[in-house]
């Protein structure tokens, strides 16, 4: 892999630290704060999806290790580095779900530009890790999706 290739494709990496360490306290912020007739379920939800946040961000963190490169590690370097905003507190139940489903699209497309990189770099360890992720946030985006409406 080139010098460039590898650094663009640990770049983007390393964005998805960003963006799932923000996704992390965004979804914890929603399921401590969801009201309304569906509480139950999207408290539920947001803490299944906090929980793989969790993972994602590991598992991430560990591949640019091993890559011999430096995952993000603040909350303020992953403010500025991730493509999604923390939540505002001001949310309604469904406006958080949409926010969710809008914030998992970006990353869906930024998670096409690294598995086409990686696939050309030839490093289908992190190739297969961001499909992975992908392919997870697909299923998620149609499900709440669905629960939207």
């Amino acid at each position: 892999m080139a010098v460039n290739d590898t650094k663009k494709l640990t770049q983007i990496v390393n964005k998805q630290v960003a963006n799932w360490t923000v996704l992390f306290t965004k979804l914890h912020n929603y399921h401590w704060y969801v009201k309304g007739h569906h509480f139950f379920v999207l408290h539920d939800k947001f803490e299944e999806l906090y929980n793989e946040a969790a993972v994602h961000i590991d598992e991430l963190a560990e591949r640019l290790l091993a890559l011999e490169e430096n995952p993000v590690a603040t909350l303020k370097e992953s403010l500025e580095m991730a493509s999604i905003k923390e939540a505002n507190g001001e949310q309604d139940a469904e406006s958080m779900v949409q926010s969710i489903v809008d914030d998992f699209t970006i990353i869906i497309e930024e998670l096409k530009e690294g598995i086409d990189l990686a696939t050309a770099a030839g490093d289908d360890t992190t190739g297969d890790m961001l499909l992975a992720v992908h392919q997870s946030l697909e299923k998620h985006n149609w499900m709440l999706k669905a629960y939207l409406g």
